[in-house]
């Protein structure tokens, strides 16, 4: 029954073949128009089963201070634990910094809540970033271990040469994407300036004046407050360092700075106030760089919906507007992965797609068959992409793995048809007889092959746990994508085939035509031997007479 519905349609599409190929055109053309509206991102949002609270509090404070905030963490955490979401809260806090603290919520199995990892951070974020006197934000690794799976969505930093003017340029950034792109929340500068430091200031033109050289305040300063080393010695093959230090102990009041003295070059002995003054002023505990550049980093969360993609169109924006010439933007982590395996990817199927057409090119010992196959690769691309945006799923690394395996799924396909309708061709059919009866006995091992593969597959879609987001998307190219491809396999390869196919001719007509040429020339004779025979019987009497 369905191989004679498929007789007919195939009929028809034989019978009218540039209508079958526009039709399939216009598919292929609209899924690109489908592709524009699915998701793209580096990673899907995964339910990892645990929780991550990175907190951080102001520089200089002690692990009491931490502990009271790990405790306001824990009441927004209590609840989770209560509905039975989560088995129990453990905190580390000073582990890497007073400062610092990490608090973890492992989630019970994913049979046995009714939250995702997802809504439960989506519940509690709000409330992490609304506590006063800390840093609190949701930490989740990627599964691929890439710098930036923090759960931020996005992080990106600003390179240039003054840390004072990418801090200015950040705060600026900050202010007018909270103001107006709400698709990124809970921003978080890296440069916070709250570590008090103490600066001397150096009067150069009075020190000039008074005689009191640059280096002996140096040298000055440097021993009576950490030691000054002058040389060192050699004792049993170890370099000793001699420090020069106060007698009194190291300085610790900075008032007492001002009361020290220096001699001068005319051996005046004066005191350090004469030259020097001092200040306080805030600085920040860590300076980064990105690039071999001074760099302050941005981080984010994305909203629900909200893509990395459009949140990396909206911050270059934001960018191009506000940026003071010199600096720049870096983007770091699953953003900074992005863009490189975007083009990555496409330069691997543009390889893919150029091996499976050398390869059958010497197969079919004809470039045309083999240009048939891989034509009807991009519409098993486009079949990929319906089924992507029918089940929701994004474009992300793992379904781009998918899309590569689907090439050669569909390369294998249109071979079981191009090669027997070669086949049939070099026995004596015409072009369309070959491909209508190779199309024929090629349905049944095309269908079977495309029902246990998808069959196959339909375990990636349907599985749950630890990492089934990535299964998935691989699962949905395979499940849906080779679904939908295989009608082009079973319609576009014969029209193309019938349409390409006439102009070379069949691998045995070439066969004969050679065989032919080499029974002609085996008929004519060789005219080297011939004028030898000729001249040797007239010849080989005189010889005989003359040798008598």
């Amino acid at each position: 029954f369905c191989a004679g519905i498929y007789r007919r349609i195939l009929e028809a599409a034989l019978g009218s073949p540039v209508i079958t190929l526009m039709v399939c055109i216009v598919a292929g053309g609209t899924a690109f128009g489908v592709y524009t509206t699915v998701t793209q991102e580096l990673l899907p949002d995964e339910d990892r089963g645990r929780i991550l609270v990175s907190m951080r509090g102001p520089d200089g404070v002690g692990i009491d201070y931490m502990d009271r905030q790990v405790e306001a963490v824990e009441d927004i955490l209590r609840p989770v634990v209560e509905a039975g979401d989560a088995y129990n809260i453990y905190t580390i806090v000073g582990l890497w910094d007073p400062n610092r603290a990490l608090v973890i919520a492992p989630l019970k199995p994913w049979e046995d809540r009714t939250r995702s990892q997802q809504e439960i951070t989506a519940s509690i974020r709000g409330d992490l970033n609304a506590l006063p006197g800390v840093q609190a934000y949701i930490w989740q690794p990627n599964s691929l271990g890439l710098r930036g799976g923090t759960g931020e969505g996005l992080e990106f930093a600003l390179t240039g040469t003054s840390y004072r003017k990418l801090a200015e340029n950040a705060r600026a950034m900050q202010q007018e994407i909270e103001a107006n792109y709400p698709g990124l929340t809970g921003l978080r500068v890296s440069y916070q300036t709250t570590q008090p430091q103490l600066l001397v200031n150096i009067d150069r033109r009075r020190a000039f004046d008074l005689g009191i050289p640059i280096e002996e305040l140096d040298t000055t300063l440097r021993a009576m407050i950490e030691g000054y080393e002058v040389t060192e010695i050699n004792v049993d093959d170890q370099n000793v360092p001699i420090k020069l230090r106060s007698a009194l102990g190291s300085i610790n009041d900075p008032s007492d700075l001002e009361n020290l003295f220096v001699t001068g070059t005319n051996g005046r002995i004066l005191p350090l106030s004469s030259v020097i003054t001092l200040s306080e002023e805030a600085v920040a505990s860590e300076l980064e760089r990105e690039g071999q550049q001074r760099a302050v980093t941005i981080s984010a969360n994305l909203t629900p919906g909200y893509t990395l993609a459009e949140a990396v169109a909206d911050v270059n924006a934001v960018g191009d507007e506000l940026l003071s010439p010199g600096v720049g933007i870096l983007f770091l982590g699953n953003a900074a992965a992005l863009g490189e395996t975007a083009s990555d990817v496409q330069i691997t199927f543009l390889i893919a797609v150029l091996v499976v057409l050398l390869v059958l090119a010497a197969q079919f010992e004809s470039f045309t068959s083999a240009l048939v196959v891989v034509l009807t690769v991009p519409f098993g691309l486009a079949a990929a992409i319906y089924a992507l945006a029918l089940s929701g799923t994004s474009i992300n690394i793992y379904s781009q793995i998918g899309l590569v395996m689907l090439v050669g799924l569909m390369a294998k396909n249109g071979i079981l048809v191009v090669e027997f309708a070669d086949q049939l061709r070099d026995a004596g059919k015409s072009v369309r007889e070959a491909v209508h009866d190779a199309a024929m006995v090629r349905l049944r091992p095309i269908m079977m092959t495309m029902i246990s593969t998808v069959l196959g597959g339909l375990p990636l879609v349907l599985g749950t746990g630890a990492g089934a987001e990535a299964r998935a998307a691989i699962g949905w190219v395979v499940f849906g994508g080779l679904g939908f491809a295989t009608v082009f396999t079973l319609f576009l390869t014969p029209v193309l085939y019938l349409l390409l196919a006439p102009l070379v001719s069949a691998r045995a007509d070439g066969g004969k035509k050679l065989q032919s040429q080499l029974r002609a020339a085996e008929a004519i004779p060789d005219h080297g031997e011939a004028a030898s025979h000729v001249a040797a019987e007239p010849g080989s009497d005189g010889l005989q007479g003359s040798v008598k």
